[in-house]
């Protein structure tokens, strides 16, 4: 392995239970193409922000958690980790040659001729579909979803693992149509092995603080157990959770 392949890293989490099956070394990339409304790492977004690290030196660091996520893994977020694909790629020969479980976190807002490599050496992709609808998209992240589709639609032909996560906001995408316009266009992928509707919260708000940027959600409140409750029957109705 060339481990001189140096690569910006936000920050560790090195007993991470939210992202991927069992307990997990989560390292979150620096660096992003999205401007979502509610990002709680607005920190993350500046592709020349954060620490270089070597891919040596991040492996080396995940084998001295091996006992505690050798029933877990590896994820890398961000960030958006496919922004960096050669470091991805390393990282993830690495995981792959030490026996240990790898997923990758991320929005697929990269062109498949750059993600392609990275979906294919990981385990699990864990794919955040930030809207169904393409114009919503845009106001919500910048982008639209294209890329995003085609890369659930990759997963699909390569017969990839995939977990989809979509953050429930009041106000934004905690709508009924939209929530069941999604659970409708999922319906038919066989490579969905499970959906996560993650409340919004404001744990990050104070990042957009610290950097002085306006937060358009400062008064935007996390959504009631009810509210959470109604957008589950949505998927759940149609045999998606």
């Amino acid at each position: 392995m060339n481990s001189s392949i140096t690569g910006r890293i936000h920050s560790i989490e090195s007993f991470g239970t939210l992202d991927g099956p069992g307990i997990r070394y989560v390292l979150f990339m620096q660096g992003c193409p999205l401007r979502c409304l509610y990002c709680h790492n607005p920190d993350a977004r500046d592709t020349e922000a954060g620490r270089t690290m070597t891919t040596g030196e991040v492996l080396a660091d995940i084998l001295t958690y091996r006992p505690f996520i050798k029933r877990g893994g590896v994820t890398l977020s961000g960030g958006e980790p496919l922004l960096q694909p050669a470091f991805a790629c390393e990282l993830l020969d690495g995981c792959r040659e030490q026996r240990l479980h790898s997923a990758v976190d991320t929005s697929g807002a990269l062109p498949l001729d750059i993600s392609r490599p990275v979906l294919d050496r990981a385990d699990l992709i864990l794919l955040d579909v930030k809207a169904i609808d393409d114009d919503f998209c845009i106001a919500l992240t910048g982008m639209g979803n294209r890329l995003t589709l085609a890369t659930l639609e990759y997963c699909e032909t390569a017969r990839k693992p995939v977990w989809i996560r979509h953050v429930l906001v009041p106000g934004y995408t905690l709508d009924t149509s939209r929530l069941e316009r999604l659970a409708d266009h999922l319906l038919r992928y066989t490579c969905i092995d499970k959906i996560e509707l993650l409340p919004f919260h404001k744990m990050g708000e104070y990042k957009w603080e610290a950097l002085k940027h306006p937060y358009a959600l400062k008064h935007t409140q996390p959504p009631t157990e009810l509210e959470v409750q109604s957008a589950r029957a949505i998927f759940q109705c149609r045999g998606l959770l």
